[in-house]
């Protein structure tokens, strides 16, 4: 083993750690852009919910299911950003007393913003990544979360 390689923590440290680690300054850098083009108001866990709700909408049950949050947890990023304009509430299509909450407009182009932000980030990192072949990575990721949940893709759960 090479000096250099004996003297970096990072050549010893668990997945788990690395993974976690890659995560946290993703999302960060993510997160600081997003700010930086006019969305400071929003956190991750918002970005989240409009990924759930983009498709037609749910009842906030259905969301806290799909975010794998509590039922209250998820009524109150519902109220939070109904507040803000984000989504509304509109009576179910199948009637009853449920509501289904739905994007608006601003949620909408939130996520083309943050579409086109990610799509930077994961751009420069696969350039600065001295040689990183950033494909080879998502495939392998891809495969581990494949062998640890088998075919059900796993909601990510916002516990940051």
């Amino acid at each position: 083993m090479d000096p250099a390689h004996r003297h970096d923590p990072l050549a010893r440290a668990e997945l788990t750690f690395l993974l976690g680690m890659g995560f946290q300054l993703l999302l960060t850098e993510f997160t600081d852009r997003l700010a930086a083009a006019g969305y400071a108001d929003l956190r991750p866990v918002h970005g989240m919910a409009f990924q759930a709700l983009r498709d037609g909408g749910a009842t906030s049950s259905e969301l806290a299911e799909r975010l794998g949050v509590t039922k209250q947890a998820a009524g109150q990023i519902v109220d939070d950003l109904e507040r803000r304009g984000y989504v509304r509430r509109e009576p179910h299509p199948a009637g009853g007393r449920r509501r289904l909450v739905v994007l608006t407009g601003a949620a909408r182009e939130h996520l083309e913003v943050a579409g086109r932000v990610l799509r930077h980030l994961e751009a420069e990192v696969a350039e600065e990544g001295a040689g990183a072949d950033t494909e080879v990575l998502r495939r392998e990721l891809a495969r581990l979360i494949r062998a640890l949940s088998g075919d059900r893709v796993p909601p990510l759960r916002p516990v940051w």
